[in-house]
């Protein structure tokens, strides 16, 4: 093909790139930002293809088929509530492929024979080894394969470091003087390194640790895209290792952690041991349904609180279905979106998506906090941390600081939950024992409703 023609087709495909993300940063066009997104890809491969004059496609052919055959299956079975571990899995598969790509250059005398090449090779296999093992330890703590909290690994931060270090010199030794047991020990290195940069992260840090695996994935494919000098991948994973870094910074400054922790696997200390009883006191008061279905009759501002038990609960068309019967009679409802309620970032956005709840109803932590002291009752469902006031209150607490929904402000507080467990950080919630606060025990699917079938009765 002729070079311009190659590169001006890398340039529609990078700028789809663009506007893809652009897209997918609200709710409303996140759909079409995926799809503009899938296209622009689609160019990049046509075209690399033609360009790189391939005569035989049956191996691609197969692999498209196989592929396809599995992301459409797993698209259509896996459930919203393991989308999370679905998303960290396929982070890893991103790490993987850009590490398979490098250790196949590495082995081919003709290819990476440049220096740049040969650096970006080492980088490559390092970035790429430790995504791919990183991620499926996280994909083990959102399965529960293996424990969602904090694994404690003897000397983990000076370990880390010196993986760290013995990775980055076995780089260097590669480009010096090239030897395959150089790098399967780097490849064994960077997977021990991915593991125990993981392993330590509890599962309420789980949104941060996705979106920086994210990033890593990103970075891993651009510099894959400097081995085989392939203008489109270097662009395109710029792009995710970019808007993958962004993401995390967002994240930890929704966590309060910083990112240089996030990078070494470093989390919150834990704090003292709190007694829940010293907590709750016997202040929890338990309600039914009939009666938080009086309180709604008359409210006239109401916000639901989504969180993981939500996605858990499958709870989320029932959300919906209370929603509409409280709009039609008058009350205006919204939804409190905390930037890290659930276990990967947007992922309660994605569920109410799924409901058909309006997009103009999902209002950010920042614009509904304000709001919470004119609302008559907010309705917390399986959001626990991320409307803990230990965050605001406790400076003892190991989540003290952390940007939190201020929902204890609101008139009435009612919370659906199964039991007063504590959530991902452990911690007992004081909210459950305000005096505005009501409890409504059970599952939340079942118990938004029963609510909504009281709510209809009282018409």
């Amino acid at each position: 093909m002729n070079t311009a023609v190659i590169y001006l087709a890398y340039l529609v495909a990078a700028v789809f790139f663009v506007l893809g993300i652009k897209n997918m940063t609200k709710p409303r066009t996140a759909v079409r930002g995926n799809q503009i997104s899938s296209v622009g890809m689609l160019i990049a491969v046509v075209v690399t293809l033609l360009d790189q004059a391939i005569l035989s496609f049956e191996w691609i052919i197969a692999g498209m088929v196989l592929g396809g055959l599995i992301g459409a299956t797993l698209a259509k079975k896996v459930q919203m509530t393991s989308m999370p571990q679905m998303v960290a899995a396929l982070n890893g598969f991103g790490g993987g492929a850009s590490l398979f790509v490098a250790l196949a250059n590495y082995m081919d005398p003709a290819a990476a024979t440049s220096l740049v090449a040969q650096i970006s090779v080492g980088a490559t296999v390092l970035i790429g080894a430790v995504t791919l093992s990183g991620s499926f330890i996280a994909f083990g703590k959102l399965q529960e394969i293996i424990s969602g909290k904090s694994i404690a690994v003897p000397g983990n931060t000076l370990v880390n470091a010196l993986l760290a270090i013995v990775s980055v010199a076995l780089v260097v030794a590669l480009v010096i003087s090239p030897s395959p047991m150089l790098i399967y020990a780097l490849v064994a290195v960077a997977l021990l390194l991915g593991i125990l940069l993981v392993l330590p992260i509890g599962g309420a840090d789980m949104p941060v640790v996705i979106a920086l695996l994210n990033s890593y994935s990103g970075i891993a494919a651009a510099t894959a895209g400097f081995i085989s000098n392939n203008t489109v991948l270097i662009v395109s994973g710029s792009l995710v290792g970019a808007s993958g870094l962004i993401l995390t910074q967002i994240m930890c400054k929704a966590m309060n952690r910083s990112l240089t922790n996030v990078l070494f696997g470093v989390m919150a200390e834990a704090g003292e041991i709190i007694d829940a009883d010293e907590v709750y006191q016997g202040k929890v008061k338990s309600s039914t349904p009939e009666e938080i279905s009086m309180m709604l009759e008359t409210a006239e501002r109401v916000v639901i609180v989504p969180g993981f038990g939500l996605a858990m609960a499958q709870a989320q068309h029932a959300v919906r279905e209370l929603a509409d019967v409280l709009e039609a009679r008058g009350t205006d409802v919204k939804y409190a979106i905390h930037p890290v309620a659930g276990r990967m970032p947007g992922h309660m956005n994605v569920l109410l998506a799924e409901a058909e709840v309006p997009y103009e109803q999902l209002v950010e932590m920042d614009a509904i906090n304000p709001q919470f002291e004119q609302t008559d009752v907010a309705i917390v469902i399986g959001a626990n941390d991320v409307t803990n006031p230990m965050a605001r209150e406790d400076k003892g607490s190991p989540i003290y600081g952390m940007p939190i929904l201020n929902v204890d402000k609101a008139r009435t507080v009612v919370v659906v939950k199964r039991s007063l467990s504590p959530g991902f950080a452990g911690l007992p919630n004081p909210l459950f024992a305000r005096d505005n606060t009501l409890m409504l025990f059970g599952d939340g699917k079942k118990a938004i409703i029963d609510l909504t079938s009281s709510l209809n009765e009282a018409d």
